[in-house]
């Protein structure tokens, strides 16, 4: 099956001049096509893998300007999609993925189970203590806000950049709406949910060194926080009221209702109360509780539907001879 499909690696390029030919060299021969994408890099790290790599699969993609992670990996994507690539892996340059995971990567997919795969570094306990504690509280709160905003609620580690994808997937992709910068990865499982995509995670060791990363936390906070809950909403939106309508349409307004009636309700009565120096009787307590314990209920009635509802039959190949692509 290998044999039969072209396969292509991504490889988007800032500031990893001193990494990038050992990433290169240890790509394994199967791998048809190897871009490049010097994103405007102050150290021509494009340029620099060119003169010191001799590998005749390596294909050079520059931007005159920085445009960010997403959009070098679209630019890479467009690249392999017209070289007719099959599957197309994207991988970092600063050598903190192992090549040799390229093979159970694309497993899935070759063999029609997934139509996105990519690397999970949270399944081994033992290695996941060896991770830098800033970024493993971050990623686990990263990976609940994309479970909400994706609907993906199976997978872990939402920013890995070790992905593969089918490209017959990358061809109903909205490509010039994902985010171009580090939201990338994040902003592709919402649009893959929405195209009813299957994702798949792979279990992968991470390898820190003394890399430096150009993603500031503290700076894309409030940016990360925003595209979240603007997904969120337009995911839900169009999966339970454009497209079609369940029990789970009527679950979440209603419980969402109940909820804040509930706890209005609760707070303006007990201030009336406490400001005439008596306690709320009873009654008033319980007409209060109700809404609110059945609203929560409902919501978590909602939750559970949507778990269940993760996309689970692959749809790549319903796209086979899909031509048109941005």
């Amino acid at each position: 099956m290998l044999k039969k499909n072209t396969i292509a690696v991504v490889i988007p390029c800032f500031k990893v001049k001193d990494k990038i030919s050992d990433v290169v060299k240890t790509i394994p021969d199967f791998v048809d096509f190897i871009y490049v994408v010097d994103d405007a890099c102050p150290d021509g790290s494009g340029l620099f893998v060119l003169g010191n790599s001799k590998d005749k699969r390596i294909k050079l993609i520059k931007h005159t300007s920085n445009l960010g992670v997403g959009a070098a990996v679209i630019s890479g994507y467009k690249a392999a999609i017209k070289d007719k690539a099959h599957i197309i892996i994207k991988m970092d340059g600063d050598g903190q993925m192992n090549p040799s995971l390229i093979q159970p990567l694309i497993d899935p997919i070759i063999n029609g189970e997934a139509d996105y795969t990519k690397g999970n570094r949270f399944y081994d306990l033992e290695l996941v203590k060896r991770m830098p504690i800033i970024r493993l509280i971050g990623n686990s709160i990263l990976s609940f806000m994309t479970k909400l905003s994706s609907g993906y609620w199976h997978i872990f580690d939402p920013t890995n950049g070790y992905t593969a994808i089918n490209s017959n997937l990358i061809r109903i992709l909205p490509l010039q709406k994902i985010s171009r910068r580090y939201f990338f990865e994040t902003d592709m499982l919402f649009r893959l949910n929405i195209s009813r995509a299957v994702v798949q995670d792979i279990p992968m060791l991470a390898i820190y060194e003394d890399e430096v990363s150009n993603l500031s936390i503290i700076k894309i906070i409030p940016e990360f926080a925003y595209k979240h809950f603007r997904n969120i909403f337009k995911r839900i939106f169009y999966s339970y009221y454009l497209r079609g309508m369940s029990i789970a349409s009527l679950e979440l307004p209603l419980g969402l209702l109940l909820m804040i009636f509930g706890i209005s309700y609760g707070f303006d009565r007990w201030h009336l109360y406490d400001s005439i120096g008596l306690n709320t009787p009873a009654g008033i307590v319980m007409l209060s509780a109700l809404p609110i314990l059945s609203g929560l209920q409902l919501l978590l009635n909602f939750l559970n539907y949507d778990f269940i509802s993760t996309p689970s039959k692959p749809i790549s190949k319903n796209f086979k001879n899909y031509k048109k692509y941005n």
